[in-house]
């Protein structure tokens, strides 16, 4: 707020009406004491001082937690970036195996294996959890139907197949699982 907004305010609360009274004041004047007049006077400016200065440091501290805000979110993710370097390396040295043409299909696929590991244990560890789909029952809140398909075996609405799994950070869904959902027959 400006001073001149306080101004503006204080103009508007002047014009207010005022409660009537017993006897009427407009046309009397209130006589003060030079002194008091002063100390009246003393007291409101050291109460605009304050208020001044306390607007000034709320101001700053605003500002302050923006910025603190910014590089927060600017740097809330290297943690998670370095450890997906390491798996980046592993990949890139899995590539370079393949363009070899290494003959051990065994290994090359346990290299893979230990890099799905890898990052299974990193998102885990991130509080990145898949949703289960095999034998619930189909939930929009965390599944997306892709299929149904009708059948006497299974009730209906229960999750079928899995096309792509769902994962979960902490209890907010990041993304729906891909299901094929069972269609009681007609």
């Amino acid at each position: 707020m400006t001073d001149k907004n306080i101004e503006s305010e204080n103009q508007e609360a002047q014009k207010a009406p005022v409660e009537p009274t017993e006897t009427p004041v407009k046309d009397k004047v209130i006589k003060v004491k030079e002194s008091e007049y002063a100390k009246a006077v003393e007291e409101a400016a050291k109460y605009k001082d304050q208020y001044i200065r306390l607007y000034a440091e709320f101001e700053n501290a605003r500002k302050r937690m923006d910025r603190e805000k910014q590089e927060f979110v600017k740097f809330a993710n290297e943690g998670l970036i370095v450890e997906f370097l390491g798996i980046l390396d592993n990949l890139e040295r899995s590539v370079e195996a393949a363009k070899a043409h290494h003959q051990d299909y065994t290994a090359f696929l346990k290299g893979i294996e230990m890099v799905m590991a890898h990052v299974h244990e990193m998102m885990k560890s991130n509080g990145v959890t898949p949703i289960d789909t095999q034998g619930k029952m189909f939930d929009p809140h965390c599944h997306e139907v892709l299929m149904q398909e009708e059948t006497d075996k299974l009730d209906d609405g229960m999750i079928m197949e899995e096309f792509q799994k769902g994962y979960r950070l902490g209890e907010k869904v990041v993304r729906t699982a891909k299901v094929k959902v069972a269609k009681k027959k007609q």
